[in-house]
């Protein structure tokens, strides 16, 4: 290969270890994978609380293929709506299980109804209560009572109707922290019913009125609004947001998103949308995001491994997360446009530096055969994402750089025309000053 710059050196010397790190004695060492391993069901389902928790758990049984993961997220969905009062959910799950765990995960008749018989109670109760609040016209009450229908209507499921009295408090709200209150419960409502517009209109609200101290709110609603952001498949305004996220998150909004989601959800996004330097910047070099990213050490390296254009190890991470990637509730949806992002960028990146590449030796760093090379390079230049041209009988693509010289030239003769043109117009302007010739129009 040629090199064009002599700059390029360092990022060329990476590269042409075509996969492998480069030591200090010039070696070239394989740096180790990570196995990809079946995903611990139980570890994963930890890191969440509330509905979410649940919902996940059954996203993995719908989507998995190995039955005992099917099995295993089924029974802790099950123990884990026990422990709330969603008796719908419950039918739903134990119609799921359909009698595989055994009798002790059957249809619990009893449990359902109890819970049934205290929501009615409950409900005529509220009911009794907003009356009398509406009654006497007392705002604080009037808004904890929406409140508190809407709480009720969250816990056995009827989210559209949660929504609704979350947005009815807005009315009676006559603090920032009650504004911020009613935003977040507006938001974690959305996000469960898929409605990431209201998410974030609602998170443009209570920014508004957040106080600077309150760090841990401005993490949940960067969490939020990076969650809206990528199902709308705008991944960088994604990743700017997930990195944002500070350390105050912690695990206050695992209703919503664990710790680790940040790391998967911003590392990727930043590596499909970011720039180079960008990514050098804003992700490699952010010491906040960084703790984040010890979370995945998975993550941490496949970026870092992009950087540095190790590509085989970094494809290696990338492979190997993709399972259990389509098994996320929020990402499984983006994973192979990402991973396309991804693989696109680094195909450009790779190419960058030289006049020639030899086809042989860049289908080794990737790992890939000649010809499914030549055909990803073949879009990527229609596309006129890569100035090149293949020779597909040498096997050896060229790069088309821009003539220089010959564009030089030509701005200088265009520069000169437009003299031209701009003196002889100042000269028939001097003259016909000089003659104190007017132009009058004839009256007829």
């Amino acid at each position: 290969m040629e090199t064009e710059e002599d700059q390029s050196g360092l990022m060329v010397d990476e590269i042409y270890a075509n996969g492998g790190a480069v030591t200090n004695d010039g070696s070239n060492r394989q740096r180790p994978i990570i196995n990809g391993e079946q995903l611990d069901v139980e570890a994963y389902a930890s890191l969440y609380s509330g509905r979410t928790k649940i919902v996940r758990l059954l996203f993995i049984a719908d989507r998995c293929d190995n039955v005992s993961m099917q099995l295993e997220a089924l029974r802790m969905a099950y123990e884990e709506i026990k422990k709330g009062e969603n008796s719908q959910l419950f039918r739903e799950v134990v119609q799921k299980i359909c009698g595989r765990l055994g009798p002790n995960y059957e249809m619990d008749s009893a449990w359902a109804y109890a819970v049934d018989r205290r929501a009615e109670q409950r409900k005529e109760r509220l009911e009794n209560e907003l009356n009398a609040y509406r009654t006497n016209l007392i705002k604080e009450s009037i808004r904890m009572g929406y409140n508190d229908f809407g709480d009720f209507y969250y816990a056995h499921g009827q989210l559209g109707e949660a929504l609704k009295n979350y947005v009815r408090t807005r009315d009676y709200c006559t603090t920032a922290k009650h504004i911020i209150h009613m935003c977040l419960n507006v938001i974690l409502a959305s996000i469960e019913m898929g409605q990431f517009t209201h998410v974030l209109s609602y998170v443009t609200k209570a920014e508004q009125a957040l106080d600077s101290f309150d760090n841990a709110t401005a993490a949940k609603l960067c969490c939020a609004a990076g969650l809206a952001h990528l199902e709308a498949k705008k991944y960088k305004l994604a990743a700017r947001k997930f990195l944002e996220v500070g350390q105050e998150l912690a695990n206050e909004y695992n209703e919503v998103i664990a710790p680790q989601d940040v790391a998967t959800y911003g590392g990727l996004c930043a590596l499909a949308s970011f720039d180079r330097a960008e990514l050098k910047s804003k992700v490699i070099d952010n010491v906040n995001f960084r703790n984040f990213l010890e979370l995945v050490p998975e993550i941490r390296e496949l970026i870092q491994d992009f950087y540095t254009s190790r590509y085989a190890s970094c494809f290696g991470y990338l492979e190997n997360l993709k399972t259990n990637l389509l098994l996320d509730i929020h990402l499984h949806d983006h994973v192979e446009t990402l991973y396309n992002q991804i693989r696109n960028k680094a195909l450009i990146q790779y190419t960058h530096p030289f006049v020639s590449v030899d086809l042989h030796m860049m289908a080794n760093a990737f790992k890939t055969n000649v010809a499914g090379l030549e055909k990803e390079l073949e879009a990527l230049i229609t596309e006129n994402e890569i100035q090149a041209r293949i020779d597909s009988h040498n096997k050896i693509l060229y790069a088309r750089h821009a003539d220089q010289r010959n564009a030089t030239f030509q701005r200088v003769l265009q520069t000169g025309r437009e003299f031209d043109r701009d003196v002889k117009a100042m000269l028939l302007r001097t003259s016909l000053l000089k003659y104190e010739y007017n132009h009058r129009s004839r009256k007829h």
